[in-house]
């Protein structure tokens, strides 16, 4: 499953929303079924892999979590340069995390395909009894946005493989239907056992393997 040669696509979806929110736990529950409870923040872009199955292919998923950066607003381009999906994390009890989701989906569209799966992810499901931010008002902001809506607790594993795996699903449809181009940020390309052998290994490392 390691083997460069065992997967159809590579999708890169970020992680971003404010510091503290669960990101960290999201991404080492998805990829490693982890949960740190003593989640100190830490400094610098990191990313996990997982390769995941999804309607006969194999998609490596490329998963980047800013890392506590975004407390100094050090985000650069390059942090959203080729994604093609994201999630748009906040706590659900803490009305501030969520309330900073417009000003994150701006920077988000400034920086990448504008055609890019989003999911608005409401974490720490598990702390129902401290919500502050009502499901249907987070689901009315998606809708209007566009985005797709989940509530996720990286604690209990709560709906964590669900909201990734409909991300990913979500990309692999907009791919194969190529409403995700290319572009001026090599979002993605699909290889095509039509195009010429040469390019869709080229574009390989940053997008998609063969198929």
């Amino acid at each position: 499953m390691g083997n460069d040669d065992s997967y159809n696509f590579v999708f890169k979806v970020v992680l971003i929303g404010e510091s503290g929110v669960g990101k960290s736990n999201l991404l080492s529950r998805f990829t490693k079924n982890e949960f740190n409870h003593d989640s100190r923040t830490t400094i610098g872009v990191e990313f996990s892999t997982r390769t995941v199955q999804l309607d006969n292919f194999t998609i490596k998923a490329q998963i980047w979590d800013t890392a506590g950066l975004e407390r100094y607003r050090a985000i650069t381009s390059a942090y959203y340069r080729g994604a093609v999906g994201a999630l748009l994390v906040f706590d659900i009890c803490k009305h501030l995390t969520y309330e900073s989701a417009e000003r994150w989906l701006k920077e988000l569209y400034d920086h990448a395909d504008p055609h890019m799966v989003v999911m608005l992810v409401g974490n720490k499901s598990d702390l129902e009894s401290q919500r502050t931010v009502p499901t249907d008002e987070a689901r009315d902001f998606a809708d209007k946005k566009g985005l797709m809506y989940m509530e996720t607790s990286a604690l209990d594993s709560t709906n964590v493989e669900a909201a990734f795996n409909e991300v990913l699903t979500a990309i692999h449809r907009k791919v194969a239907s190529r409403e995700v181009t290319r572009g001026s940020i090599s979002a993605v390309t699909l290889s095509s056992p039509i195009g010429p052998a040469s390019e869709a290994e080229g574009e390989r490392k940053s997008c998609c393997s063969r198929s």
